[in-house]
């Protein structure tokens, strides 16, 4: 038995059995010579795949495109979007969807080659990916799964031993993602434009079955339900990216997944300082994808799935709109429960009041006027070390802190257990940019992964508030270059 074969493939291709609307089917670009740089062996085992054999060269190859594991139908999905507010067609100009891999508990996820080479949607680029970007996706996704925030996952990462062409000559890699689908809003979108009516009704049952089966099949107003569950589960995600201070970075309608997993990191990262305008993106110029503008970008790209889904949620359009809307206008207050809910939390309060979103606001201010670090506040907050604090000895600070401690006074439960829900509300660490940078120049340039291994090794656990942290949590020093990420394309 080959390495491949012990490796625990076990495909079962769901969307490769949809209509050829959705995707072209080709085989990966192959490349030179794929080395291994990085294997997800948690992730890999709970695949049902033997970590062993995927480090073989045949696993390797594998992981490169070069070889295809039995029972994979290597396909590029088409899919459309508004990219900064502007429609176009889209589609997989340089990922490769392998198949759905069948997990020992039942579970299906797609496995997706990420710069395996150019497909009819590539507009011009090569299909290519860089190293530093691949790795980049790599520490995010395993960082917001850390968070307990529904993600794609990274699962490997493999050099080629070719160089691609950006501003300068960079080394080559290939991303193997895992992701519960890649179905995004874009899909919809897509298909309203460019499929049929028949297509676009066997995209939404294919969803339903596939992420809601709690969602009746018989049900009369199952895509309007649809349409509502997918409004929830992104309220949900959304306000634990602000939570956290994640800035997705380019939040067009095709980086949007119909699953609630966030996808596609691009010039993503986590906001040291607080300030609501923060940016990360180096193309957004308008702060369209800002911090504070994610809730509402949300909801337009909401508004945008429930355009592609008018033509199956009610033959006459004109009610089809009414039943959409009221279902759009749910999203901000789903959202903010979640958010100020969140927000409770992160102060160790387990009760409502009417006057908590005001304690909460409040301190949000104190923290943009004194240029405070976002997550490194509630840390102190937790562990009561107010003296860390840049606003701490102001009468406005002084003020606040009173008012937090009645409110914690008016809630039932010791102090300890204050404590306890802030401890695991609030990460004692986040993927801070500079060192994300740091793991990547020192694996890139110098091919050095242990740095990008202890890393990864902490934000595995960033509710521990372990004292070994404390290297990884210290905000960066005061600079006066502004912190841009790219999309790596």
């Amino acid at each position: 038995m080959t390495s491949i074969q012990k490796a625990g493939w076990n495909f079962d291709n769901s969307y490769a059995r949809l209509s050829g609307a959705f995707y072209t089917k080709q085989n990966a670009a192959p490349v030179r010579s794929p080395e291994l740089t990085i294997l997800n062996e948690q992730l890999a085992a709970s695949l049902g795949l033997d970590a062993k054999a995927l480090r073989s060269s045949e696993g390797t190859a594998v992981f490169a495109g070069n070889m295809i594991p039995e029972g994979a139908e290597p396909l590029a999905q088409a899919y459309a979007g508004h990219q900064f507010g502007h429609f176009t067609m889209l589609g997989d100009g340089r990922a490769l969807l392998l198949g759905e891999q069948l997990t020992p508990s039942g579970q299906r996820f797609d496995v997706q080659l990420k710069g395996a080479g150019a497909t009819p949607y590539s507009r011009g680029g090569d299909g290519r990916a860089a190293l530093g970007p691949m790795l980049r996706e790599y520490i995010i996704s395993e960082a917001m799964h850390g968070l307990g925030i529904a993600t794609t996952r990274s699962l490997a990462v493999v050099t080629t031993g070719e160089e691609i062409i950006r501003e300068t000559m960079l080394p080559g890699a290939v991303l193997t993602r895992i992701a519960s689908s890649h179905i995004r809003v874009g899909t919809f979108q897509y298909i309203a434009n460019w499929g049929s009516s028949e297509e676009l009704r066997m995209l939404a049952d294919y969803t339903i079955q596939r992420h809601y089966p709690e969602i009746d099949m018989d049900e009369d107003r199952r895509y309007l339900s649809l349409l509502k569950s997918v409004i929830k589960r992104q309220a949900g995600l959304i306000a634990k990216w602000q939570l956290v201070g994640f800035i997705h970075g380019v939040m067009n309608t095709d980086n949007m997944a119909i699953s609630g997993e966030t996808i596609d990191y691009g010039p993503c990262a986590f906001m040291d300082t607080y300030d609501p305008t923060t940016v990360f993106s180096s193309i957004d110029r308008q702060g369209r994808y800002s911090y504070g503008n994610q809730p509402n970008i949300g909801a337009w790209n909401l508004a945008r799935f429930a355009e592609a889904l008018l033509p199956l949620i009610d033959d006459d359009l004109n009610h089809a709109i009414v039943l959409a809307e009221e279902a759009i206008s749910d999203f901000a207050d789903q959202f903010h429960h979640n958010w100020l809910n969140g927000m409770r939390a992160k102060l160790g309060i387990n009760t409502e009041e009417e006057q908590d979103e005001e304690l909460v606001q409040d301190l949000l201010r104190l923290m943009q006027h004194s240029k405070a670090d976002y997550t490194n506040t509630f840390v102190a907050l937790t562990h009561n070390k107010l003296e860390d604090l840049p606003m701490f000895g102001s009468a406005e600070f002084e003020q606040w802190r009173e008012q937090w401690h009645a409110r914690l006074s008016r809630q039932q439960g010791a102090e300890a257990a204050a404590t306890q829900l802030m401890r695991s509300s609030n990460p004692a660490i986040i993927p801070r940019n500079h060192r994300v940078e740091e793991a990547l120049e020192a694996a890139v340039k110098d091919g050095d992964y242990s740095v990008m291994e202890q890393l990864l090794n902490v934000l595995a656990n960033p509710y521990e508030h372990s004292p070994g942290q404390a290297k990884y949590s210290a905000a960066p020093e005061p600079s006066d270059c502004t912190y841009r990420t790219f999309c790596g394309t």
